[in-house]
């Protein structure tokens, strides 16, 4: 599971445990299969290869975090998923 992306498409880039927009952004941390977003709140639930937000489950939280930003990414996007859930809301 190197390659995510969001409901629609978006390619994120994954480095351990830290998660990145396109544009190299930190947009959170991997917890299991939940990204967290900067600021501890819950930003979406890893499902397969793609991130979506489910407000069913944004009760949960956790510690902020930071990190550097990173080198962008010229990844296409992927098509768009049916799955349950909302777009992230994440910076490309």
């Amino acid at each position: 599971m190197t390659q995510l992306y969001t409901k629609n498409g978006r390619p994120l880039q994954k480095s351990g445990c830290e998660l990145y927009s396109r544009s190299g952004t930190h947009v959170g941390q991997i917890r299991g299969d939940t990204v967290f977003g900067t600021d501890g709140s819950y930003a979406g639930t890893i499902v397969g290869d793609r991130v979506v937000y489910r407000s069913t489950h944004s009760a949960r939280i956790s510690s902020p975090s930071t990190r550097a930003g990173r080198a962008g990414s010229g990844r296409a996007n992927a098509a768009g998923s049916a799955i349950w859930g909302e777009e992230p809301d994440f910076p490309d």
